[in-house]
């Protein structure tokens, strides 16, 4: 067994963690190995998708190769140097700096296999957005789709761990003898991902059908996404594990799954871990305290019962707690729960804005001029919108609300000074409790106007 990092708990565990020893049932369940002797080449910490037929959505972390494999890609033609590194954006919603920004590059796809990878792109990036809260807010993304072009199809490690493939990112199964682990070449990844205009988040896909994935959630200093996510493209279930990877890069939210008959994750004694979605508190200790998601206890949650401190989280069988019992930060295949759902709205806001200024905001407009501005739209069931309102040096002009363009001449302005007009968009979604999480759902945008 491989020793088992836990960057959901790093800060109370690093000091206190010694190598796992895992027991037959963890074995079954497929988790990591023991840690080999340190190696001067630089590792990543991933997180390892849980087996395909298993309930578990994840099976822990370990370091893996920052570099892959270590294989140099072969030379390309002219033909297919010209398509390698072309980037096309398949989801606009808006500039760059006011939209959180996906990255999508495929690996295994050969020149002749272009059209599959952008379809194979559009298909997974539906599959994220069928699931809430990304269905409500896919207005809030652009994707980007950067072409990798490899010389072979498919990637190395399917259908064996024998089958090695000549691939533009180095993709391939069976990363440190984990067949379901897939993992890349992240300094190759980032050179196609300093390619698009910017990138909040990364997802690699690989030509195959063959069930895996990975986590890498560290976010990059140099080019500021989040994190990377890896899938396989044809495997549905995989797309599952690329929207559980996202829950830690954007929602910053801990595993909630568990490891019983593991001695070293039987019970947590650490102090109360900083992630959401995790406590050492009980139910009554949390709403006593005013802390972590007691403001949910005992709403029906989207994954189904009700939500409350089920013991169980953290990789920890005990002393630590988690909102309900299935979510998908757990299981595959179910959706986030109350507080995972403000989490991740949270952790778009963090990345997107809820107003564009249209018209330059860097001169003073006059009577000839409109304010513009674009505000998303929201696509959730209930039709909720976003709430926009116009002020003039402070004062709301409530005549003005809900328009995303107004006139100078609107203002009846009657002096020569110069004012300020703002329009400020708000989300006030139910799904936002925290006050200090509702604070970042809201945008303000000022211009200077006068006679």
């Amino acid at each position: 067994m491989r020793h088992v990092r836990r960057p959901a708990i790093r800060p109370v565990l690093r000091a206190a963690v010694a190598a796992v020893c895992a027991t037959a049932a963890l074995l079954a369940a497929g988790p990591v190995r023991a840690a080999e002797p340190p190696s001067a080449e630089r590792r990543v910490e991933v997180e390892i998708p849980g087996p395909e037929q298993g309930g578990n959505a994840g099976s822990g972390h370990l370091d893996v190769p920052a570099g892959g494999t270590g294989r140099t890609a072969a030379r390309l033609s002219g033909a297919d140097r010209a398509a390698d590194g072309e980037v096309a954006k398949i989801v606009d919603n808006g500039p760059v700096g006011d939209r959180l920004d996906v990255v999508i590059i495929g690996d295994g796809y050969t020149a002749a296999e272009s059209a599959k990878f952008h379809t194979d792109a559009r298909t997974k990036w539906a599959e994220v957005t069928a699931v809430e809260p990304y269905t409500t807010y896919r207005n809030l993304f652009n994707v980007w789709t950067v072409d990798a072009v490899s010389r072979e199809s498919g990637v190395s490690g399917d259908p064996d761990a024998a089958t090695v493939r000549d691939t533009a990112l180095g993709a391939y199964f069976w990363c440190e003898d984990i067949e379901r682990l897939l993992c890349i070449d992240q300094p190759k990844v980032d050179t196609y991902v300093a390619r698009a205009p910017e990138a909040d988040l990364v997802i690699v896909l690989a030509n195959s059908a063959k069930y895996g994935g990975a986590g890498y959630n560290e976010p990059s200093a140099t080019l500021g996404y989040e994190g990377i996510s890896t899938a396989s493209a044809d495997n549905a279930k995989s797309g599952q594990v690329a929207i559980h990877e996202t829950g830690h890069s954007l929602g910053k939210l801990a595993d909630e799954y568990f490891y019983p008959g593991v001695p070293d994750y039987e019970e947590y004694t650490g102090p109360e871990p900083a992630e959401s979605n995790i406590s050492t508190l009980s139910a009554d200790r949390m709403a006593r305290q005013r802390a972590k998601w007691y403001r949910w206890l005992g709403e029906p949650s989207p994954d189904g019962g009700t939500v409350g401190a089920y013991e169980g989280g953290g990789y920890f069988v005990t002393g630590l707690q988690r909102p309900t019992d299935n979510s998908l930060m757990r299981v595959l295949g179910k959706p986030f729960n109350l507080p995972g759902v403000e989490s991740m709205i949270g952790g778009f806001y963090q990345h997107a804005k809820a107003v564009t200024p249209l018209t330059p905001t860097d001169r003073t407009l006059r009577p000839r001029d409109t304010a513009k501005a674009a505000v998303p739209r929201l696509t959730g069931a209930d039709g909720r919108q976003l709430v926009v309102r116009w002020y003039l040096d402070g004062r709301e002009v409530k005549h003005l609300a809900g328009r995303t363009e107004v006139r100078v001449t609107d203002l009846w302005l009657f002096d020569l000074r110069t004012h300020k007009l703002s329009v400020t968009a708000e989300d006030r979604t139910s799904s936002v409790r925290d006050p200090k999480t509702a604070r970042t759902l809201r945008t303000t945008v000022d211009w200077k106007v006068r006679l």
